[in-house]
């Protein structure tokens, strides 16, 4: 009797609840399918006002999660579940995914002053957490850099908004400083004139007529001069190369 009983309730909440349930998974896909509609549109809209890149992942994502949470709340509510029980149940759970998540809150946090305050946006050139590379992505929880031999480092938000952060493309320049380390025998005069020569071969590479020449150290065996350029950060790398490469050829010039 004590099963049939049940099985007759099961089939009498089935009956009422279950064009409900249906409504509700019918509510869930259409759902799904209008927020991956709304998540193009709003990429399309940032593309067409160039705004910063920085802001297309960053807004799209915050904008979808928002959405999901609001579309489960009203599946919730077609199929008739209980509200109480079910904000019971989200609050017992907010508390203990507060307290496992809390350094993922702070990511998120982090990400949203990193967009505020800009300290480095999409394409900067960074170096950070021991890390050096550009920019490519700015997420709700991370930062993506890729390094210049292209290994793709994962940085929490949290690490860049409380540590410190160089960022190389801020000013749009950098200085190479170059030494070179010559005999007392030979005449500083004649190997600044040739240094300097070698620095106007270089022209084309530097971005100003700005540079220092000067000795930087004494050594028992020697001297050391150090030159000092400006280059554009962007080809920094290789720019550093081949301005070394005339230096070189400066010092075969001294002998």
């Amino acid at each position: 009797m004590g099963f049939d009983k049940f099985y007759s309730r099961f089939m009498e909440w089935l009956v009422h609840q279950a064009p409900r349930i249906v409504i509700g998974l019918v509510v869930l896909v259409l759902g799904l399918w209008f927020i991956r509609l709304v998540a193009s549109w709003i990429k399309r809209k940032i593309q067409q006002k160039n705004w910063d890149p920085t802001l297309e992942v960053f807004l799209s994502s915050l904008i979808v999660l928002a959405l999901r949470v609001l579309l489960i709340l009203l599946v919730i509510q077609v199929m008739g579940l209980q509200m109480t029980l079910f904000a019971a149940l989200v609050g017992a759970f907010g508390v203990a995914a507060g307290l496992a998540l809390s350094g993922t809150l702070q990511n998120f946090a982090s990400g949203v002053l990193i967009l505020i305050l800009k300290p480095f946006r999409v394409g900067d050139h960074i170096s950070t957490q021991g890390q050096e590379g550009e920019v490519v992505s700015i997420q709700l929880f991370y930062t993506v850099i890729l390094t210049r031999d292209y290994r793709t480092v994962i940085v929490p938000n949290s690490k860049l908004s409380n540590e410190v952060i160089v960022n190389m493309s801020r000013a749009g320049k950098r200085r190479l400083d170059v030494e070179l380390k010559v005999k007392y025998d030979v005449d500083f005069d004649q190997a600044k004139r040739v240094i300097l020569e070698a620095v106007h071969a270089a022209g084309k590479l530097l971005l100003t007529t700005d540079h220092v020449i000067g000795i930087s150290l004494l050594e028992p065996d020697g001297y050391r001069i150090t030159i000092s350029v400006w280059v554009d950060e962007a080809g920094y790398p290789d720019t550093r190369l081949a301005v070394q490469e005339k230096m070189l050829q400066a010092v075969k010039a001294l002998g």
